[in-house]
């Protein structure tokens, strides 16, 4: 095929704006710009790694891409029911994309709990993939289906295509000396074979991933290898199956480099990992297993030859006690948490506040309050991040926008904390840490200094002349106070969590220094130097819409739709949510209208009020999922006709 599609980033996130349709061999290959796959079944079924291999082919086919993944809340949720369905959802395309897509035009469903949940997103004409083998009459019952809705009609608006996954993957295995029970595991694999030819993604990774991942088993590979096999092969061969489909990579998406495809959360560890490198500083992690913000852990376990040290410790208490303890040392030194995690160690928070050292608090939100839903996302942790401590005690506070920001984000985060010394929040969510995209590798040269010098002698003269060190003299700049590390002749000093004399750090109750040094924290954390907030406005629009955090993808998606139907609408993304950036309030005060588009109840929006005199109009969504294009186009059209 020679011919292109013509495609726009402001058809990103849209219909499908053209096909193509040539011949190839026996079949025909029809071209398109964009897909959206779901992958579904029960947390069993291996959909998550289904979907992270069919994931990786396409990252490495060349497309742009966004993946979202959905996992049950329970650990062990019941096997068939509604409550037990895994999924696993990418969005890949030909131009630049920004979401997972509001709506599948692919489900592939292992069982009918996984259809039943799902099919409410199916757009009419789509396609669905049913392992009819699990459509047993009792499997159907179990999620209130009272006739098979492969035979009743209720599919007819869409392309059904069943297969029998389970009998089709124990026959591809025969000839291993697997019980039928190890064979049909591999049905997931079947699966992810028939799609590879569908959609003509590579094989060579997926073949080699399970060589590996096997390794040990040589058995168990090579089973898992000819069931992904007859899976293509399957595709290759049955009438069911009549078209396959292309969608050429997005060579125009991105900047000349090296990509990789990469989640929210092992982009912040790599961030975390690179920060340390430029600070030319061991990397110390003192965390408690949470989701979502587990595989950090686990990640950055994996680094010890980059002199990263990770702590497992008992709870959430101890894990930031230890963390704090390695900064008095002289690492750069981080937490992890998600929210429940962040109302346990808040009291030590307001200790590093108090002893002001570098200290990075990584909350990856979730559903909440108490344990609430531990596998969704949702951004409620604003203002517990801002405010959830005693007395005054300011903590800047900055948000990734995409998973492979999340590397950028790190670093920025990094930079404020050994600069100013003070600990940061860094608030990304369960959207952003188990997505992905592409993430353009950068060159060492690109990533910032972030050295700092420590204290290494007497900083202070008295009266009598005899120089002393004062841990709590500060820079004029910054006003930051020196890092000493311990042990360094001549610079002892006393830390605790009573109020510090200013410059001695003496325990004081004077009211007056007590004054001064709430005063005088504020003002440092006021001062930090952050970027302005850019807006992106080029047809002069009277409404603004601001955001933060992964809200990113899906309002910039829906800018695009309302710009493309010629509308006028302005959008600014916060990064830096305290402080906010200096040029925040003359960027509101120019709109008619400011929309605030948030995975809560209006945390940012209750800011902005406060702070500006705004009113500020919220959009609130808090389902555990997160904002659709579609759906936010549409209330920001309301908001413009409004």
């Amino acid at each position: 095929m020679t011919s292109q599609v013509s495609s726009t980033a402001e058809q990103a996130d849209g219909a499908v704006v053209g096909e193509q349709r040539t011949a190839a061999g026996p079949k025909d290959v029809r071209r398109l710009d964009r897909v959206i796959i779901r992958f579904a079944g029960d947390s069993g079924d291996g959909m998550q790694l289904t979907g992270d291999r069919f994931t990786s082919e396409t990252a490495s086919f060349g497309n742009d891409l966004s993946t979202l993944p959905n996992f049950p809340a329970e650990i062990r949720a019941p096997a068939g029911t509604l409550p037990g369905v895994s999924s696993f959802q990418l969005h890949f395309a030909d131009h630049d994309i920004l979401t997972p897509g509001d709506a599948p035009n692919v489900l592939v469903a292992m069982n009918p709990a996984a259809l039943k949940a799902n099919i409410g997103d199916l757009p009419r004409g789509a396609e669905i993939i049913v392992n009819t083998d699990e459509f047993t009459k009792r499997a159907m019952q179990k999620v209130g289906y009272d006739s098979s809705p492969l035979e009743d009609g209720s599919l007819d608006g869409y392309h059904l295509h069943p297969v029998p996954l389970t009998t089709l993957t124990v026959e591809a295995l025969k000839e291993f000396d697997l019980s039928r029970k190890e064979a049909e595991r591999s049905k997931n694999m079947f699966a992810l074979g028939l799609l590879s030819w569908m959609y003509h993604r590579p094989t060579e990774g997926t073949e080699r991933f399970l060589r590996t991942k096997f390794a040990k088993k040589p058995d168990i590979a090579a089973a898992n290898i000819a069931a992904f096999r007859a899976g293509w092969n399957f595709g290759e061969t049955t009438e069911d199956f009549a078209v396959s489909y292309e969608v050429a990579p997005a060579a125009k998406a991105f900047p000349p480099g090296v990509y990789r495809n990469i989640s929210g959360n092992l982009a912040l560890s790599y961030g975390l990992v690179a920060a340390s490198r430029q600070a030319d500083l061991p990397l110390y992690l003192g965390s408690y297993p949470i989701t979502p913000a587990s595989d950090i852990l686990h990640e950055l376990s994996r680094h010890k030859n980059f002199g990263v040290r990770t702590f497992q410790a008992e709870d959430e208490i101890a894990g930031i006690g230890a963390a704090l303890g390695a900064a008095f040392g002289g690492s750069l030194a981080v937490t992890t948490t998600s929210g429940p995690g962040v109302a346990l160690k808040s009291e030590t928070i307001g200790l590093a506040v108090s002893l002001e050292l570098p200290l990075l608090v990584v909350d990856i939100q979730r559903g909440g309050p108490s344990t609430g839903l531990p596998t969704k996302t949702e951004q409620a942790d604003l203002l517990q991040a801002m405010y959830g401590r005693n007395g005054e005690a300011p903590v800047p506070v900055i948000a990734p926008r995409t998973p492979a920001d999340c590397f950028d984000a790190a670093l920025e985060a990094a930079r404020i904390a050994l600069t100013y010394r003070t600990p940061v929040f860094l608030l990304s969510d369960g959207y952003l840490a188990n997505g992905s995209e592409p993430w353009r590798v950068p060159d060492p040269e690109e990533l910032p200094d972030l050295r700092v010098q420590f204290a290494q002698g007497p900083n202070h003269a008295l009266a009598d002349g005899t120089e002393v060190f004062w841990p709590y003299k500060r820079d004029p700049r910054t006003l930051a106070r020196p890092w000493a590390i311990p042990g360094t002749p001549g610079l002892e000093h006393r830390i605790g969590g009573i109020e510090k004399q200013d410059g001695t750090g003496n325990i004081s109750y004077d009211p007056a220094n007590h004054d001064f040094m709430v005063r005088t924290r504020q003002a440092k954390i006021d001062g930090i130097d952050v970027p302005d907030i850019e807006v992106d406005d080029p047809h002069g629009a009277r409404t603004l819409v601001l955001g933060w955090g992964s809200t990113y993808g899906p309002i910039t998606a829906a800018v695009r739709r309302i710009r493309k139907e010629g509308g006028r609408i302005a959008q600014a993304h916060l990064r830096h949510l305290n402080p906010f950036p200096h040029n925040l309030g003359t960027v509101l005060a120019a709109y008619d209208k400011v929309v605030v588009p948030e995975m809560n109840l209006g945390q940012l929006a209750t800011l902005i009020r406060a702070k500006y005199l705004v009113d500020a109009r919220s959009y609130n969504q808090v389902n555990g999922m997160p904002f659709k294009a579609e759906q936010l186009a549409t209330a920001l059209k309301e908001a413009l006709d409004d």
